[in-house]
């Protein structure tokens, strides 16, 4: 057990750092904090001018997407660059336990999306006004962290898949922006077309932002349990089938001989 949880706290950050030690800080400041903020500033001020929802609408929803930059993007880097850079032989080679070497993975996406994302709630309340109901804070970090977790869980699958598709950064790219259209970010789950709407039900981010809405309006925690649960669930079997398909690709790899061939 101790050696698992080595494996599972040290061994994700060791590999955080060797996959992503290429980004500097110039370029973590305009990519994972500048482009969210304009993010958020862009479709509240689209949605000041189409008058269709307030602005706590637009700014939640945002600033909690914005997590599924690290989740989505960083997650699948953080499993599929092992092949890319020639490292995931060595690692499967070690007799390392395999669910806290893959979950170790997660720990420093779901850091990274959290400070995102409160970057941008810090950042709407500073230049846009926002202000949550008192004492609503509390509960707004757990909904964006649950929420968090779900993404990076996504991103998991996604990762999952680049151990074997020559090309998975196609595949997060039309995740990421069909989450953006289709999980209530800045249109409400309930106006979309049946169909789109329930694919948005299966994915991450739609019931956690719904649940940080009514926080932020005021609402108790007790009242959107139901949506945190059903969030968290979604990330759970995101995840699950995850490590499914990293052990049946490890097998395969190994039976074929082609763990890092394209």
């Amino acid at each position: 057990m101790t050696a698992a949880l080595r494996v599972f706290v040290v061994g994700g950050a060791i590999s955080y750092r060797a996959l992503f030690n290429w980004i500097t800080p110039g370029m973590y400041v305009t990519t994972m904090l500048g482009s969210p903020l304009f993010q958020i500033l862009f479709f509240v001020y689209l949605g000041r001018y189409a008058g269709t929802q307030d602005d706590d609408f637009f700014v939640v929803g945002n600033a909690i997407q914005i997590a599924a930059m690290s989740g989505i993007y960083g997650m699948t880097m953080g499993i599929a660059n092992e092949r890319q850079y020639g490292t995931l032989q060595p690692l499967l080679a070690t007799p390392a336990n395999r669910l806290a070497i893959f979950a170790g993975r997660a720990l420093p996406f779901v850091a990274n999306g959290l400070v995102v994302s409160a970057f941008g709630f810090a950042m709407s309340w500073l230049i846009l006004d926002f202000r949550p109901a008192e004492g609503s804070v509390p509960s707004l970090v757990l909904a964006v962290t649950v929420t968090t977790g779900s993404c990076v869980a996504l991103g998991m699958l996604i990762g999952s898949l680049g151990l074997r598709a020559r090309d998975v950064f196609f595949g997060a790219n039309l995740v990421y922006f069909l989450m953006l259209l289709v999980c209530g970010v800045n249109i409400a789950n309930e106006d979309l077309p049946g169909w789109l709407g329930a694919i948005g039900r299966c994915l991450p981010l739609t019931h956690g932002i719904e649940a940080a809405r009514e926080l932020a309006d005021g609402a108790a925690l007790g009242d959107v349990a139901g949506l945190l649960w059903t969030e968290a669930l979604i990330g759970l079997g995101y995840a699950a089938a995850a490590y499914v398909l990293f052990r049946v690709f490890e097998a395969e790899g190994r039976r074929r001989a082609s763990l890092e061939t394209y």
